[in-house]
């Protein structure tokens, strides 16, 4: 082994490894290798603010394997990510492996195609330490935010809370958007539509128009404004303006934007969006997926053209290349859009290698660069007014006169509305006039994408950012998905509320903006990242300490719930914790009887006739994240818990033929079906097993998730009616 070349996954491993071949060794790192201590704060607050880094103990067999192999080589390469991410990842490796910097060669590239990855080794740099040092700042400001003010929360409110940097922006944006919600007082207003038939027998309809930006008040005002249009003695078309209207495409996608339509079109969450496209990248074939620029590359553009000129025609071809400027404040994180790493390959080509999800996000980001590199869409447009009488109504038309970008996507982008060849001065026949009621809408809840956009244009946070974010507000039950809406829930009013009263600078919206353009500055190499931290960690110290020793426990007051503990008999009562309002018995510590409440995370706790095994005590029937089990009354001083058999029909394992089918759950949850006699039978099946047998060779049938035809285990005999 002459050149050891290291990257961050396994994936991308082997990926690289097919391009480069004999005479270099791949390896992953498994991401970083290096970590502030969980247990502690770790960082040098009385001196410098350097950080105590560890390498974790699921780390350690890597880095050993990792530093060998280094020995061993001529020549490193350390061709981790092009953001700040990879070249810390870059640096936490030289510092576990105990390589200087100057034995090492640095090589990144925005694709992981043959061209990119022999042109970046061709010309290996060193180290930038100025994004080093801005990652580092990143990841410093951010342990002293949270491992301050989450104790904070602990002893003021309630254990289990956390509290962060740009995690606490998030959440102040969904609970203020709440409340305007809430605040929120609806106006009534009234539209009339008048249906007209021209002498060629077209029908075609208009709204009544009053002054401009106005509405109509009233319900008196819109009956007397129907009476005037019955009353009018002619109808006329006293305006018609025909014209064109170009629709140009968007700019190929960013981290943002990616995101947003994957969640918009797709119904992807933010995260699954970065898990699928990561796995695309890593695969070569899409570009890097964490950048806010829009740039393309010229050979990237060359080959866009050439595939829309040879499928479309010449008639789709803008004269000259299409550049897009990149609006986003602060972009910084790469050199070029989210791009198929080969334009020419479409999504149909890649179908065989891809899985579903795989398959539509390719399609998206492929039809959104070609889009990009075509002609606009050309609508032919008709503006219409009519005057009955004192009352003006307009009509507004829109075809499509050339598809242009169009062409390349699934649907239209623009609604048509047709409108029939009308002239001024034509008289039109009335055939009805419609008055209906209407109130104006509260703002819509924040869902995944609108708070993507929200906080990438207010320039808090970064595109690597964002899906971490909204992951833990989630995940912390601060806010809970509701078709798609992030609804905050009573701990994010409680923890955004205590923020914004006691910590308002952390939580507000410049703040938080500026010190993204600080840390920018230092990966620039314009200003120094121990200052920058230091000028924030001095006052907000001292404020920690101040709010430590004056505010008071916010404990919410215990409400009766008005009705008896099915264990002991004693009033429950309301209590609020970090999964939010849940009832308890009044009894605690004696009796440690707990439910959810109506609303609530997880369903009520059902008492059992069944007895703990363990103590005698009554077993009750909870719910937990990898489904219904038996769990002792007496938690916690009694642990003991039994599983409950899912209510599957008794079904053999087709393996063993000795232990029944039953469901299981896999540790993140996802349903599976295996053999009872596990570990000594190991069948298992993602697939939901059927009683009935197959009827070519008796085999267990199972519905297929993804196609829902019942297909055979033994032969693949498969039913598709």
């Amino acid at each position: 082994m002459k050149n050891l070349v290291i990257v961050e996954s396994p994936a991308k491993a082997r990926t690289i490894q097919k391009i480069l071949g004999r005479g270099f060794k791949v390896e992953a790192s498994f991401g970083h290798v290096r970590d502030l201590p969980k247990s502690k704060l770790g960082v040098n607050v009385d001196g410098d603010f350097y950080p105590q880094y560890v390498i974790p103990t699921k780390n350690r067999k890597t880095v050993t394997k990792l530093r060998d192999l280094a020995k061993e080589a001529q020549t490193l390469y350390l061709a981790t990510d092009e953001d700040r991410e990879g070249e810390a990842i870059g640096w936490h490796l030289l510092e576990a492996m105990k390589v200087d910097a100057d034995k090492a060669k640095r090589v990144a590239f925005h694709e992981i195609t043959k061209e990119a990855v022999e042109e970046a080794f061709k010309h290996p740099r060193e180290l930038d330490f100025d994004l080093v040092d801005a990652q580092q700042a990143r990841r410093v400001l951010d342990r002293l935010v949270g491992y301050t003010l989450s104790p904070l929360l602990w002893k003021k409110i309630f254990r289990g809370l956390s509290a962060g940097r740009v995690q606490s922006v998030a959440l102040r944006l969904v609970v203020e958007r709440e409340r305007e919600i809430q605040a929120f007082k609806p106006d009534e207003f009234w539209q009339i539509e008048i249906k007209f038939r021209t002498a060629s027998q077209e029908e075609f309809s208009t709204q009544v128009v009053v002054a401009k930006d106005a509405t109509i008040p009233t319900e008196a005002e819109a009956t007397r404004l129907v009476e005037a249009v019955k009353a009018a003695l002619e109808h006329a078309v006293t305006e018609v303006k025909v014209g064109e209207r170009k629709r140009n495409p968007s700019p190929p996608f960013t981290t943002s934007t990616l995101q947003q339509q994957a969640s918009n079109k797709l119904g992807f969450s933010v995260k699954k969006t970065m898990m699928v496209a990561q796995k695309l990248y890593e695969a070569g074939y899409i570009t890097y997926m964490r950048t806010d620029s829009t740039n393309l590359s010229a050979g990237s553009i060359a080959a866009a053209r050439d595939y829309v000129g040879k499928n479309f025609g010449k008639e789709y071809l803008p004269a000259k290349a299409v550049f897009y400027k990149t609006k986003t404040k602060g972009a910084q994180e790469a050199h070029e859009a989210i791009r198929p790493s080969n334009p020419a390959v479409d999504p149909v080509q890649l179908s065989a290698k891809l899985d579903e999800d795989q398959k539509k996000l390719y399609k998206l980001i492929w039809q959104r660069m070609m889009a990009s590199q075509m002609n606009p869409a050309i609508l032919a447009t008709q503006d219409v007014v009519v005057t009955s009488g004192e009352v003006i109504s307009k009509a507004s038309g829109a075809t499509v006169k050339f598809d242009g970008f169009a062409r390349v996507l699934d649907k239209w982008p623009f609604t048509e509305t047709r409108l029939p060849a009308l002239e001024q001065g034509e008289l039109l026949e009335l055939m009805g006039v419609e008055p209906t009621q209407h109130f104006t809408e509260p703002p819509a809840r924040y869902n995944e994408a609108s708070l993507v956009k929200q906080l990438e244009a207010m320039g808090i946070g970064r595109p690597s950012t964002y899906a971490p974010t909204i992951s833990t507000l989630i995940e912390r039950t601060y806010v809970e998905k509701q078709q798609r809406a992030l609804v905050p829930q009573e701990v994010g009013f409680l923890v955004n509320d205590f923020l914004v009263e006691h910590f308002p600078q952390i939580v507000d919206y410049n703040f938080t903006a500026e010190m993204e353009e600080g840390l920018d500055e230092v990966a620039e190499g314009k200003k120094e990242w121990v200052p920058l931290i230091k000028d924030f960690w001095v006052p907000f110290e001292k404020q920690v300490r101040e709010k430590e020793a004056k505010v008071e426990k916010q404990t919410p007051s215990d409400e009766k719930a008005g009705k008896p503990c099915p264990l002991c008999g004693k009033d429950l009562i309301i209590k609020t914790g970090r999964f939010g309002r849940f009832l308890a018995c009044s009894g605690f510590p004696e009796c440690r009887y707990t439910e959810p409440m109506e609303g609530g995370n997880g369903t009520k706790p059902e008492v059992t006739d069944k007895k703990c095994k363990e103590c005698g005590a009554p077993m009750l029937k909870r719910s937990g994240k990898f489904g219904d089990f038996y769990g002792c009354s007496n938690y916690p001083k009694c642990k003991h818990v039994e599983n409950i058999a899912s209510n599957l029909p008794e079904m053999k394992c087709p393996k063993c033929k000795e232990g029944k089918i039953v469901e299981r759950r896999t540790k993140r949850g996802k349903v599976f079906y295996g053999c009872s006699k596990y570990p000594k039978c190991d069948f298992a099946s993602w697939d939901k097993p059927l009683t009935t047998p197959c009827p070519t060779c008796k085999g267990m049938m199972v519905e297929k998730s993804k196609t829902g035809f019942p297909t055979c285990l033994e032969c693949g005999f498969e039913i598709k009616e």
